[in-house]
């Protein structure tokens, strides 16, 4: 117990003009198996009450476990980008409408039990998440060892020790929990001494149709046959649904997460939407230590920021284990779906999982997309006025009339195929001295016109391209184009040892642009220089380090390549620098 602790009163105190909340003073108290819900709910309660504009606030918690059941937290509705849109959510830690609050774990484990959203910040202004991590007692990934596979007769597995599992009725295995049951479909599988994914392996199947007991420890899947799983692979059983992040930040100015760690989540570790400067200093997705007996870290991306503005900034990371991204930085296309004057369009969100919030304000500046060729049309315009046209309200909206100020093009119709792009929610982005490695996927994701700055990480074999300039209006919707990019001092090991989505080379450069042959205007880059790839160093066994599209403006310089046989070559890019409709460009190695 703290000193501080023995001082209790039931009220904030008054220290250096911070009024102080103790969090053991108000029942929630470290390493108790007690369920910290209900108490944290009345204790943000509280400080709400009692706490006026511009008082400074800090809600402490000390080192040790907390435990967060869904009896007794906060039920909210929540469109969070990214994500499955189902609602109501239970959320942990609901910090909303706050002004200075800085939410200090002092070392805390927060550990969270069934389905749950852990912490989200809303509407919040110079606040800050610090020295805590987030964990769930019983993933909805489930882990298991391969002990046998075999083409006839099928795999024989050995589910982790702390999954709870059965066989279904139906024969199916099938992982469950407080309120929530998975069956895997698909999973990738890890090398058990490096913790790599498997070379060349991908995602994997893993029916387990027509499943059974051999043992207390051991089921057979006489369904799930596969060549790659040999005797000692630990393979990571994954469902579809990505129902919430491990932190949800929406509407916020001036936000700060330092010293935080997220060993696991059923959506991202991060989600960020419609925030003005964001700072990740030692943010981690990251397993518990090299003893840690799990292999997997967050059902999807690490951190992910949709529509934000300002500047993001990731410093000193450690992103691991994860099955998708570490980073991805992206504005939304909405779909332009009527015309219904000359001002005024319908436009739509279109991704299944990316709906429900706001997207756009009056005086945004925005320009149109022509979808099959992504060149934009006509010149930028600004919103005068828009509503979401679906739904009374924005949230839960997937359409919104636009009236803008300046009449629109006259080929901007719904026939024509564009996209709207939100010039104004696209960030500055400063990725640096991350450590990025072991995980499904890609590494950094950047589509933004603003600069971005990607120096001194180390991406250690992510398992597609390392990093990726993308841009989409046809299927993920994902905005826009990158002007003013620095690759610069990076490291690459060992990336692309498995095919997935746009991932060409180990820096691909790679909008989707379904007619490129008919396109005239380039998509990204725009000035000499305007992509810039200098001072990296390369560690590889297979042949392709870039792929660059539609680019005008492009310099790769003074990089160092070295060639390794860690693995059999196999990617199908056989060129080392693979280049289409590029111009204005300079390559030496």
């Amino acid at each position: 117990m703290s000193l501080f602790s023995l001082f209790c009163t039931g009220r904030a105190v008054l220290a250096q003009g911070v009024k102080v909340y103790d969090a053991a003073c108000f029942g929630l108290k470290a390493d108790s198996p007690k369920n910290a819900s209900p108490l944290l709910q009345r204790l943000l309660d509280k400080v709400k009450k009692e706490c006026r504009e511009g008082d400074s606030i800090v809600i402490r918690f000390h080192e040790g476990t907390y435990n967060f059941y869904e009896k007794g937290s906060a039920e909210r509705e929540y469109y969070i980008s990214n994500h499955d849109q189902d609602n109501p959510k239970r959320v942990g830690f609901p910090l909303e409408g706050f002004r200075h609050l800085t939410l200090d774990g002092g070392g805390a484990s927060f550990v969270f039990h069934g389905r749950m959203l852990p912490v989200s910040l809303l509407r919040s202004e110079g606040c800050t998440l610090k020295n805590f991590s987030i964990d769930f007692a019983n993933p909805h990934i489930a882990q298991v060892e391969i002990v046998s596979s075999d083409p006839q007769q099928g795999t024989v597995f050995r589910p982790a020790p702390w999954v709870k599992w059965r066989i279904s009725k139906d024969s199916v295995f099938e992982a469950y929990g407080a309120g929530w049951t998975v069956r895997h479909s698909w999973g990738i599988p890890f090398e058990k001494a490096t913790r790599r994914i498997v070379h060349n392996a991908g995602d994997r199947g893993c029916n387990t149709q027509g499943a059974s007991v051999i043992d207390a420890e051991t089921v057979l899947a006489p369904n799930w046959k596969d060549e790659k799983l040999t005797p000692g692979t630990i393979f990571v059983m994954r469902g579809w649904g990505r129902p919430t992040p491990g932190i949800f930040l929406s509407h916020n100015i001036d936000t700060r997460l330092e010293n935080l760690q997220v060993h696991y989540a059923e959506g991202m570790g991060l989600l960020a939407q419609l925030c003005e400067n964001i700072t990740l200093e030692r943010f981690c997705v990251c397993l518990k230590g090299d003893d840690d007996p799990r292999y997997f870290t967050t059902q999807a991306d690490a951190t992910h920021f949709s529509g934000c503005k300002g500047r993001i900034v990731s410093r000193n990371g450690r992103y691991e284990g994860m099955m998708d991204d570490a980073i991805n930085v992206h504005g939304t296309y909405l779909k332009v779906i009527a015309r219904l004057d000359d001002r005024t369009l319908v436009a739509r969100y279109m991704h299944n999982q990316s709906w429900g919030f706001e997207w756009g304000r009056a005086g945004d500046e925005v320009q149109f997309i022509r979808s099959r060729t992504m060149e934009t049309v006509g010149a930028a315009n600004v919103i005068d006025s828009i509503r979401p046209y679906d739904k009374p309200t924005v949230k839960g909206a997937r359409e919104f009339a636009i009236t803008f100020r300046r009449p629109l093009e006259a080929d901007i119709t719904p026939e024509g195929g564009f996209g709207i792009e939100n010039l104004t929610w696209a960030p500055e982005v400063e990725f640096t001295g991350n450590l990025i490695r072991n995980n499904r996927a890609r590494g950094a994701l950047f589509s933004t016109p603003r600069p971005t700055l990607v120096e001194g990480n180390t991406f250690d074999h992510t398992s597609g391209t390392a990093i990726l300039l993308c841009g989409d209006c046809n299927g993920w919707f994902e905005t826009g184009a990158c002007r003013n990019v620095v690759i610069r001092r990076n490291r690459f090991i060992n990336a692309l040892t498995s095919l997935y989505q746009f991932t060409k080379a180990v820096i691909s450069i790679y909008p989707e642009i379904p007619e490129l042959d008919k396109q005239q205007a380039y998509f990204h880059g725009g000035r000499e220089g305007g992509i810039l790839i200098e001072e990296n160093e390369f560690d590889t066994f297979d042949v392709p380090i870039l792929y660059a599209k539609s680019v005008d403006g492009l310099v790769f310089r003074n990089n160092t390549i070295r060639a390794n046989t860690d693995y059999s070559p196999f990617h199908p890019n056989r060129n080392r620098f693979l280049l289409e409709r590029v111009t204005n460009v300079s390559i030496s190695e």
